[in-house]
């Protein structure tokens, strides 16, 4: 099994059954380390170069939030712009992410339809985190599937079972 470093960033964690519940799943697997950027960093102070030198010991990243105010929560944005370094381009530099793959896992409390040009936001869920997208691909990063998990409050433990079987049998392709 490849070794997976999950990037978990949820403001309101207490309030939200789906992540809990689709989290349980990393931890019952040791090939998964959970990392809760939260719980790691209330005060919004990133140990970039700790960061940076963890992301080495990995074969595979999965970056799991909810969208927040139509983006990625905030302390994952600043993760992303402390760790992430430009010198990893430069040639002869070591890239963690080149080549490795890349999941990410949206839940939301929108309808799908509300996510489109012609629904109620105007776009989708994939434009709104094209932030962290454009910075995979400038990492040169593998990014594997985006799955987006709507209506994520009102899932019922079926619901979120079903999900967390097929976020499994992707990451198991």
């Amino acid at each position: 099994m490849k070794k997976t470093l999950v990037v978990f960033a949820h403001p309101y964690l207490e309030h939200s059954n789906s992540n809990v519940e689709l989290i349980n799943f990393y931890v019952r697997h040791q090939h998964f380390t959970l990392r809760d950027l939260y719980e790691e960093y209330p005060d919004f102070h990133i140990a970039a170069f700790r960061e940076r030198k963890r992301l080495k010991n990995y074969d595979r990243f999965i970056f799991q939030f909810p969208l927040i105010w139509f983006g990625i929560p905030p302390l994952l944005r600043l993760w992303i712009d402390e760790v992430f370094d430009r010198d990893w381009l430069k040639e002869g530099e070591y890239n963690p992410l080149e080549n490795k793959e890349v999941y990410i896992l949206v839940t939301t409390g929108g309808k799908e339809r509300s996510f489109s040009r012609h629904g109620t936001y105007k776009y989708t869920v994939e434009e709104l985190i094209s932030g962290l997208i454009v910075s995979l691909n400038v990492f040169k990063a593998n990014l594997k599937n985006i799955k987006i998990v709507y209506e994520a409050n009102k899932l019922s433990k079926k619901d979120i079972i079903l999900h967390k079987q097929k976020f499994t049998e992707l990451l198991n392709q």
